[in-house]
């Protein structure tokens, strides 16, 4: 068999198993040790199995995970998320909009130390939907912009989704995360303007309300300034080099626990109920990681990269019209995949058929974040909107996927923009000097 003939059977026979209701991490790992035996033998396939489950437990990368996750769970439990919202709100209630752009910045500022994008939208619809319906929003463009402002987690540091990208594509984290604040910024200046443009054509959706007071606001930022702290820390340690990116995750996980305690906020049950589903998606991750592993094994035996890269090479088109190729076939993908399975999945394919054309292993990154940023609000699955809809079962599917539209309006705008200028991801790793 041709070696894509090899990754298109593989491909089928996850997809089967997949659809069979077998865990993508599992079905990964199957298909990968039953292709490899096939190529080299049984022995070397199961050494394969055992060699890089034991890596990727012991990767001192990986060990940031599920400390940036215990972060998140003990900052929910501070009440950081009803902190942020409310300092946004009293700044901006009295534009129309407003409450909807103090969700956006709330969500930006609570994802910097929170680690999953599903937490932050679930704490936010417990935070911000109840006040924005009580205040006479429409609940399209109420539940439309958590939905967004969770996705945005996913591309603000520190993103699990980052360092997941970095040890499978073997980059540097820092690198990541320096290339991401700019298409955040950018992605965060196209979400108000969609709040701002669905506001002026549909005045109902967003009443005006009081300014509000400075009492008010002074007191609602010096409730916030454990979140700022926090923050800080974080971010100046990070970026100015005292700290590696473990470092960082332990100190912010324990800043976290530390302000929980303080406000005795805390309970044993919220301590041990946060510390389980930190383990949970640890877990989770982990297997991932080793399934998209030994898969990588598979495709590399084939040499399926190298015969993809020589049948793209005979397409005369230029590399941008081959970058857009590809980005549709994901959002394509997205909507019967898990995005960040879809990632794992595809990344030993695909990412040497971008070296290849010339670009950065830094931007296709920051490229897949905002492909998994869309794919959690993009029609048919769109993991957030379910979650929303759980949570506010009286607000239907059809209403909040027409709330998010302009969303995802902007996200792909956000997505042509950095195919169409790399250099929006690559600048600020080039100025910093790459690591």
């Amino acid at each position: 068999m041709s070696a894509l003939s090899v990754a298109g059977t593989g491909l089928l026979a996850l997809l089967v198993l997949i659809l069979m209701q077998v865990p993508v991490a599992f079905a990964m790992i199957i298909v990968g040790i039953v292709g490899f035996a096939l190529q080299a033998g049984m022995t070397p396939a199961l050494t394969i199995l055992a060699s890089e489950t034991s890596g990727i437990l012991s990767s001192v990368d990986l060990a940031s995970i599920p400390l940036f996750l215990l972060m998140g769970a003990f900052a929910s439990a501070a009440g950081f998320s009803d902190d942020v919202y409310r300092v946004a709100s009293a700044f901006l209630s009295h534009r129309r909009g407003g409450l909807a752009y103090a969700t956006i910045g709330g969500c930006a500022a609570f994802g910097a130390v929170c680690g999953s994008s599903t937490a932050t939208a679930a704490t936010f619809a417990k935070a911000a939907l109840p006040q924005m319906l009580k205040r006479g929003y429409s609940p399209s463009l109420a539940a439309g912009s958590i939905a967004a402002g969770g996705t945005l987690k996913a591309l603000i540091p520190p993103s699990v989704i980052m360092i997941l990208y970095c040890v499978t594509a073997k980059t540097f984290i820092n690198d990541l995360f320096l290339a991401a604040i700019v298409p955040a910024l950018l992605t965060i200046g196209l979400n108000l303007a969609a709040i701002w443009i669905v506001v002026r054509l549909r005045p109902a959706d967003a009443p005006i309300e009081a300014r509000g007071s400075w009492p008010e606001r002074r007191a609602a930022m010096r409730t916030a300034a454990p979140v700022l702290v926090l923050m800080l820390a974080l971010f100046a340690g990070l970026y100015s080099g005292v700290f590696t990116v473990n470092e960082a995750a332990s100190v912010a996980a324990v800043l976290s626990l530390a302000f929980a305690l303080l406000r005795r906020r805390l309970s044993w049950a919220t301590f041990w109920q946060g510390l389980r589903d930190a383990a949970s998606a640890t877990a989770m991750i982990y297997l991932l990681i080793i399934g998209a592993s030994v898969f990588t094994y598979f495709i590399s035996l084939a040499r399926v990269p190298e015969a993809l890269v020589t049948m793209i090479e005979h397409i005369a088109l230029p590399p941008v019209a081959i970058i857009f190729m590809i980005l549709a076939a994901y959002l394509v993908l997205g909507a019967i995949f898990d995005e960040i399975a879809a990632m794992l999945i595809t990344l030993p394919l695909i990412l040497p058929l971008i070296v290849k054309l010339g670009y950065d292993p830094i931007w296709w990154g920051i490229v897949n974040v905002v492909i998994i940023e869309l794919g959690m609000i993009i029609p048919p699955i769109g993991l957030i909107v379910f979650i929303l809809h759980g949570m506010a079962p009286q607000i239907s599917l059809r209403a909040i996927y027409r709330g998010v539209t302009p969303f995802i309006i902007a996200d792909l705008t956000v997505l042509v923009l950095l195919t169409l200028f790399p250099a929006l991801a690559t600048w600020l790793p080039t100025v910093f000097g790459r690591s």
